[in-house]
This record gives structure tokens, C-alpha cells and sequence, in this order.
């Protein structure tokens, strides 16, 4: 049996070359389908998997999309213990990224929209007040029809980004190449950033590189889709690693503190880190001064980050009102959304109307504030339980690294304690949020794939995540809708019994020792 994490034995070096070569060819075939019938300009919208079939080049499209996604799934799944080596995982990621770096957008149009949006901005329109259609942009019929009439939901640094796309790509073939870089270079800074933050946590590079940046969602939704969600994971561990490799000093806390506010500033979601990544500030033992004093100076740079581009940028928090508009689109992928169906569903049975979407959704952020207090609750717990411990034995590093190249870093599990709890509170925020897309599933990739013992739990939703669109951004929950409500919320029914189960069956939880 292998070790969570370990390497795969000498004898399975065969399937390491084959899962290697497969993925690629799946990359291959996943940009082949791009050109055949991908998010290129003029695809026509509102397109249905019957109609791409019955397109000219259809079954083509479909087929390598269908193949290309089933190789590349089943290449990072067989390896999802961990790599050969943090070489190999970085350099199998990037060979896996060559193809989809030159298709056409993929899985999604919403670059077209960062592009409009970038256009409005750079010709003195404010985007959060304007939108896309009213102002003119002149790719508006390139743009999804739900969000030519919404308010930009993104935050001033990135609406400054796709206004920098546009100046330097003049048309949208060079602004959406132009926004692919920027997405890339987010990547990238995310790339850096993991063997420290491996370190860290004690975990081995190998297995964190491989989960966080060779899953399919990565290459097919960050890289060929050039979504913005790229640049707030740069940012975002960025700052975590400069928190976790200078605890306690100012003005390292300052400066992870304006990473981590410009995070919030490309992508909101990133605000639900900022609590444990307070935690993580602490230099010695966490007492509620320590935390006040090391955590302030974190807050502090948030702050400081958000005021002064938000004013730079004159666009002020008029943001934060486009968050309001991000779940117009119902899709059962979402549980919250998905119980609200089922609900209306079975109302409509008896003749009546419930409405009930909007009442779950709410439901579900008021149950999101919860979880999110009691994440942080139990990683405080356990920081103060005494003096940092080992990390668990699957993860460390140094059980399967003689070299001690890989050695984690004194402390390692006081890291872990905080990183994970900020990778958990992605988790919910995903799973509660209104409205799911696959690239959702990046945010706490990561975190997780650096803390979290096992990986079945959450590399199995990333891989179905996989299958949920069709390369010209069709999203196949669309034509799903009662099945997929119905499914999900059995799903979450069982899920609901389990943890039930299993909270009886231990006990109270116990304190952790130190």
C-alpha cells in the first residue's frame, strides 16, 4: 500500500511515463476540439449539445473534447498520492500547458467579458455603474447575453488589469492574448510560491505541485480560459508565504497584508483567507494580544491595499455592489440553488410557487458566517492547545526525502493548522455560494493539496468539475437541471448522515495534545 504523499515505487515508473504522455495528448486533443468548435468570436451563442453535434465539425469537437478531458482527468488522477519528484510535477504541469497556452478560449466566454469590461473602463466609463452593452464596447456580441446587461463584479486591480489588456492589445485578439499572459503570470507567481508553502507545512513538494497545478481544471479554465481567478492564487499565496516565513515581523505583515488585499481586489473570495492568515502571523505562542498585535499589522496592509487602489483607480467600492449579480444564473451545481429547485419543484406538484432559491441562497450565506466562525474557532483552538507538534505522519516530508531536501520547515504543524483551515474555508465558500462554475474549484485546490492528509475527498469534485462544460463554454447543468437538483441534493442528504454518523460514533471531539 503507498504512503499518502510517498512517490510511486520503482515499478510503477511505467505509469508515471504513461500518465505523462496521456495527459499531453489529452492537452492536445482538448485545443484540436478548441479550434473545431471552441469560445472562438463568432461561435454562435446559446448553443446546445445537440447543435454542436449537428454543427460541421460536431462529432469531432465532441469527441476530442470527451477523450482529450478523459486523459488528462485520468493522467493526474493516477498520480494524485504525488509525483516522482517537485521537478517532474513542474515540468510534466508546464508540458501539459504548452498546447492550451496557444487554443482558442476555452470551457468559458467570460474573457470576452473581462475584456469589455477593461474597454469601458479605459474609455471613462465606470464599469460597475455602466454596463457592458450600454457602453458600447464594441466585442459586445462576443460577450455571454447574462452578462452584457450586469455591472462588473470584479474588484479595481483586475478591472485595471483588463484595462491594461486592452491598451496593450489594441484589438480583442490581442487584448484576449494580452489577459492569457496576465492569467499566466498569476500562475506562475502561484507556481513560486507552493514548495515554500510546501515547506512550510511540512508537506512534499512533489505532491503539492502536482495536485495544485497539474489538475485539469487548471490548464483548461486558468490557462486557456485566462480566468481572473489565476491572478487572485498568486496573490493569495504569495502572502501567505511571506506570512509564514516571517511570523511576527511588521513589516513582512504589512506587505502579506496588500498582497492579500490585492487579492481581495481582483476576486472577493479571497477575503474569507485574511482570518487565518491572521493566525498564522503569530509569532510564539497565540494569546489574544499576539494576535492583536501581529494580526493588526496584517490587517492593516489589507486595508491599506483596498482604500488606495480603490481611490487610484476612482472606481471607489462601487464593486462591491456587482458582487449582488454574480448568482443571476440558477444551476444545480450549487447545493444551496440546487435544494431551492427541488423545493419549487416539488411545489409546483401541488400547484403552488414557492420561490425557494432565493430563500435557500440565503440561508446559505447566514450558514456560511457560521462555518466559516467555527473554522476559525477549532484552528485557534489547536494553536493554542501548546508548542507546535509534528504534522501527521502521511504528510511529512522527511519520512520519504533522505536528502532532507524536502524537510519541513520547525513549526511546520502550526502552519498547517492555519493553512488549512483557510483551504476548508474555500471549501464552504464554494460549496455555499449561489452559483458554481469549474474554476470555482481552483480556490481551495491549493491550500488543500499542501494540508489535507487525504485526497480523494476533494481531488474527486475537481475531476467532475472537469466534465461539466463543453469547449465553446456550453455548461452542461443547463440541460441537467431537475436530474442535477435531484442528485445533488440526495447527495447532500447522505453526506448530512454520514457526518451525523460519524459525530456520534467519536464523540466530542477531543482536545488536541500538544
Amino acid at each position: 500500500m503507498t504512503t499518502p504523499g510517498a512517490p510511486p515505487p520503482l515499478s510503477d515508473l511505467s505509469v508515471v511515463r504513461f500518465a505523462r504522455y496521456a495527459g499531453l495528448a489529452g492537452a492536445i486533443l482538448l485545443t484540436v476540439a478548441g479550434y473545431l468548435g471552441g469560445a472562438l468570436p463568432d461561435a454562435p451563442l446559446g448553443a446546445t449539445p445537440a447543435s454542436i453535434w449537428r454543427a460541421p465539425h460536431g462529432p469531432a469537437t465532441l469527441t476530442c473534447w470527451l477523450v482529450g478531458t478523459a486523459l488528462l482527468v485520468g493522467a493526474w488522477w493516477s498520480l494524485r498520492a504525488g509525483a516522482p519528484s517537485g521537478r517532474w510535477a513542474y515540468v510534466t504541469a508546464g508540458l501539459w500547458a504548452l498546447p492550451l497556452l496557444v487554443a482558442p478560449p476555452l470551457g468559458s466566454r467570460d474573457v470576452y467579458s473581462y475584456a469589455c469590461q477593461g474597454w469601458t473602463y479605459a474609455h471613462g466609463v465606470d464599469p460597475y455603474a455602466v454596463p457592458v452593452a450600454a457602453a458600447g464596447c464594441p466585442w459586445l456580441e462576443t460577450v455571454a447575453p447574462i452578462w452584457r446587461d450586469t455591472p462588473a463584479p470584479y474588484g479595481p486591480v483586475f478591472v485595471l488589469l483588463a484595462a491594461f489588456a486592452v491598451g496593450v492589445g489594441g484589438g480583442l485578439t490581442g487584448t484576449i492574448v494580452a489577459l492569457r499572459v496576465i492569467a499566466v503570470a498569476g500562475l506562475l507567481l502561484a507556481a513560486y510560491c507552493l514548495p515554500g508553502l510546501a515547506r512550510a507545512a511540512g508537506v512534499p513538494t512533489r505532491r503539492a505541485a502536482w495536485l495544485a497545478l497539474a489538475a485539469p481544471v487548471v490548464g483548461v479554465h486558468l490557462v486557456a480560459g485566462a480566468h481572473n481567478d489565476a491572478v487572485m492564487l498568486g496573490l493569495l499565496l504569495c502572502g501567505l508565504l511571506v506570512v509564514v516565513r516571517r511570523p511576527g515581523r511588521p513589516a513582512a505583515l504589512l506587505l502579506a497584508g496588500v498582497l492579500l488585499g490585492l487579492a481581495v481586489t481582483v476576486k472577493a473570495t479571497a477575503v474569507v483567507v485574511a482570518p487565518f492568515a491572521a493566525l498564522a502571523a503569530v509569532h510564539g505562542r497565540h494569546t489574544v494580544r499576539a494576535l492583536l498585535r501581529d494580526g493588526g499589522w496584517l490587517a492593516g496592509g489589507l486595508l491599506a491595499a483596498l482604500l488606495v487602489t480603490s481611490a487610484l483607480s476612482g472606481l471607489g467600492f462601487g464593486w462591491v455592489g456587482g458582487l449582488t449579480r454574480s448568482g443571476d444564473s440558477e444551476q444545480w451545481t450549487s447545493p444551496p440553488t440546487a435544494v431551492g429547485l427541488v423545493v419549487d419543484y416539488a411545489g409546483a406538484l401541488v400547484g403552488r410557487d414557492p420561490q425557494a432559491v432565493p430563500v435557500t441562497r440565503a440561508v446559505a450565506l447566514v450558514l456560511l458566517a457560521v462555518v466559516l466562525l467555527v473554522l476559525w474557532w477549532r484552528a485557534w483552538r489547536e494553536l493554542r492547545a501548546g508548542p507546535p507538534g509534528a504534522p501527521p505522519r502521511e504528510l511529512r516530508a522527511d519520512d520519504r526525502d533522505p536528502s532532507g531536501a524536502d524537510r519541513p520547515a520547525a513549526g511546520s504543524a502550526r502552519c498547517r493548522a492555519a493553512l488549512h483551515g483557510a483551504g476548508l474555508a474555500l471549501v464552504a465558500t464554494v460549496v455555499l455560494a449561489p452559483v458554481f462554475h469549474p474554476w470555482y474549484a481552483t480556490w481551495p485546490l491549493a491550500l488543500l493539496a499542501l494540508t489535507s492528509v487525504r485526497t480523494t475527498w476533494f481531488a474527486l469534485p475537481v475531476a467532475v468539475a472537469a466534465f461539466l462544460v463543453l469547449p465553446d463554454g456550453t455548461n452542461l447543468a443547463r440541460f441537467t437541471k431537475a436530474p442535477g437538483a435531484l442528485a445533488m441534493t440526495v447527495l447532500l442528504l447522505f453526506l448530512l448522515l454520514r457526518v451525523r454518523e460519524r459525530v456520534r460514533r467519536n464523540g466530542p471531539e477531543r482536545r488536541p495534545r500538544s
